[in-house]
């Protein structure tokens, strides 16, 4: 039994006696509209993988399963990256300060359609999902080639995902026919619809200068068959702007848009070169941008006017991108990334100020996949996914500004616990649905055999 702090109030109760867990006296940031500020000493409750009990104190006489002290925690919601391609851990630091053309055709295509198969995307999302849960990302947007191997990894680890099979006019791994190419993604997305409540579908044309325009138009199909969102790599590069306006006469934006792509379901990835009327396209369609600064930054892609897009109201998420051109999948990373580019690149240290930034890795990250109503905040009803950050350490002490703290001085090495649908995955920095040292050994292997040895024909 617990006694109560303080008594809490009716809007924040619910009926229930009991909870699976309950976190009690610590610092919690709910990242809702309805609970904007802090919450000091406050407690959470959640049962059957959702949150009932949320507010100051403790429920007066209710039980649960576990007490979890919070004291010397702060208590978020799980992060949610709108933009990776789990499997490529198994390419992390293969050919790295090479320019994207190069860097993609000379090297990880080639790679890919060597050994990319189901068994090593297998292996290379259970990677991923080990250093996204140990970085406190609770939820993915996957977009790769052999996701059967991807989503076996996701329902092993307890991750939420979004899983959109990739889409290219040429043979890839699971597609050696590029003729098939909406096919075997139509396969996929009714094989996995409603196996997992974990799991969502999506569709990754993958960019306008690897998809023709009836291919973008079938996946377009397809998405809307389906009402599923459609991921773009769009206006990455100046590159790629001159390759398609000399293609189509249009930029990157328009042409997708001349091809009935955008819509309140189109997210497009990096989107790095856009004037003033193609934001207006953007935001008039409702589409969502994923932002991905340190893979832009790596690649020499260059700068998403994030600071433009949010003021004419298109919901911006942030993505880490895979990690053969990032090179990690550190969210917090990303975020404090995030705020000092756009501050340097404007010269002006008030924008994307902490707290935006934070949003753009949670609620708004939410609503670039749809998942708003479940994820990406802390409310009575939602999703039991949130994370524990051990506050009792140099680089975060003291503590003035929570959301500062997370976004300038927090990494993932900071999560202590994390739980997924009210499942705990990870406890005191241990993984508790994933047996690291085999799939340690496992990625070392598949490794050895994408660059072997020195001595064994390569160097």
């Amino acid at each position: 039994m617990l006694t109560p702090n303080s008594n809490p109030s009716p809007e924040h109760r619910t009926a229930g006696q009991d909870f699976d867990y309950l976190i009690k006296e610590g610092l919690i940031l709910t990242l809702s509209a309805a609970l904007p500020d802090p919450i000091p000493a406050g407690t959470i409750g959640f049962k059957d993988g959702r949150i009932t009990y949320l507010g100051a104190g403790c429920p007066e006489v209710w039980t649960a399963r576990e007490v979890i002290d919070g004291r010397g925690f702060l208590v978020l919601p799980g992060l949610i990256n709108t933009h990776t391609h789990s499997a490529m851990t198994l390419f992390r630091g293969l050919a790295d300060d090479l320019p994207l053309k190069d860097w993609l055709e000379k090297h990880i295509f080639p790679a890919e359609a060597r050994f990319i198969n189901p068994d090593t995307v297998y292996w290379g999302s259970l990677l991923a999902c080990a250093e996204m849960i140990r970085s406190g990302t609770t939820t993915l947007a996957d977009g790769y080639f052999c996701l059967e191997g991807s989503a076996r990894a996701i329902n092993q680890s307890g991750m939420r995902a979004v899983l959109a099979p990739g889409v290219v006019d040429f043979p890839a791994p699971g597609v050696p026919d590029p003729a098939d190419n909406i096919r075997v993604a139509r396969d996929f997305i009714e094989k996995w619809s409603g196996l997992s409540p974990r799991i969502r579908l999506g569709l990754f044309p993958h960019s306008p200068y690897t998809c023709s325009s009836n291919t973008l138009r079938k996946a377009r199909a397809l998405a809307l068959e389906k009402g599923i969102p459609l991921f773009i790599h769009l206006a990455e590069t100046r590159e790629e702007v001159a390759l398609v306006q000399g293609q189509t006469g249009l930029t990157p934006v328009r042409y997708i848009h001349r091809l009935g792509c955008l819509d309140a379901s189109f997210i497009g990835v990096h989107v790095n070169y856009l004037d003033q009327e193609e934001m207006a396209l953007l935001a008039e369609a409702g589409a969502s941008v994923s932002h991905c600064p340190e893979s832009n930054m790596k690649l020499g892609a260059g700068v998403t006017p994030v600071v433009d897009l949010l003021a004419r109201g298109i919901v911006v998420g942030l993505g880490t991108d895979g990690c053969a051109g990032n090179n990690d999948l550190d969210l917090f990373r990303e975020m404090g990334t995030a705020a000092r580019l756009h501050k340097v690149h404007r010269l002006d240290p008030t924008l994307l100020e902490a707290q935006s930034v934070l949003n753009m890795a949670t609620l708004e990250a939410a609503k670039v996949l749809g998942l708003e109503k479940e994820i990406g905040s802390l409310e009575v009803g939602k999703q039991a996914d949130l994370i524990l950050i051990n506050l009792n350490q140099p680089h975060l002490t003291p503590l003035y500004h929570p959301f500062s703290h997370l976004v300038y001085a927090a990494s993932g090495a900071d999560v202590d616990t994390v739980f997924i649908a009210g499942q705990m995955v990870m406890r005191q920095r241990k993984l508790l649905t994933l047996d690291w040292e085999e799939i340690r050994k496992r990625v070392v292997k598949i490794s050895g055999e994408i660059r072997p040895t020195p001595g064994k024909g390569q160097r």
